[in-house]
């Protein structure tokens, strides 16, 4: 660990989506958990999964393929549950699978491109080029936001 540095990192959580990588800072994660039985609640968005009742907190679950527009995949092994909190909120995210945790030097966050697609570009706050991958930082604000 160097004691001198002029960059900034955030600690990550990377997540999939079908196929592409998304990152959300770990300050906002309260844990990730396996799929588990989620009850549905009427008159909810079309994203809104349901509720769980995570350690006797009763949480809603939002599927993130819904909620970006992507094509909507079964749940396997390794689906997971981000359970994240913003401001008083905590909301459980369906990710395909979540399995990395990393420091993003600042510098390679660039602010996120044009063409991202109409309706994912929303939720993105920019895009991050770590060695070859490509890491899409997530904007957990518009995507817990609830207006469909």
């Amino acid at each position: 660990m160097s004691q001198v540095s002029n960059t900034t990192e955030t600690k990550v959580i990377v997540f999939q989506i079908n196929d592409k990588e998304y990152v959300i800072p770990v300050s906002q994660v309260r844990s990730i958990e396996k799929m588990m039985p989620i009850t549905r609640v009427p008159r909810t968005p079309h994203f809104v999964e349901g509720v769980i009742n995570l350690r006797g907190v009763v949480t809603p679950i939002i599927d993130l393929r819904k909620r970006l527009g992507v094509e909507e995949a079964p749940y396997n092994d390794h689906t997971r549950i981000i359970i994240v909190h913003l401001e008083d909120k905590e909301v459980g995210l369906i990710v395909d699978s979540a399995n990395d945790v990393l420091d993003l030097p600042a510098e390679s966050i660039e602010p996120q491109p044009e063409v991202v697609g109409a309706q994912e570009e929303e939720y993105i706050t920019g895009v991050a080029k770590l060695n070859k991958r490509l890491l899409v930082l997530m904007n957990l604000e518009k995507v817990l936001h609830s207006s469909t």
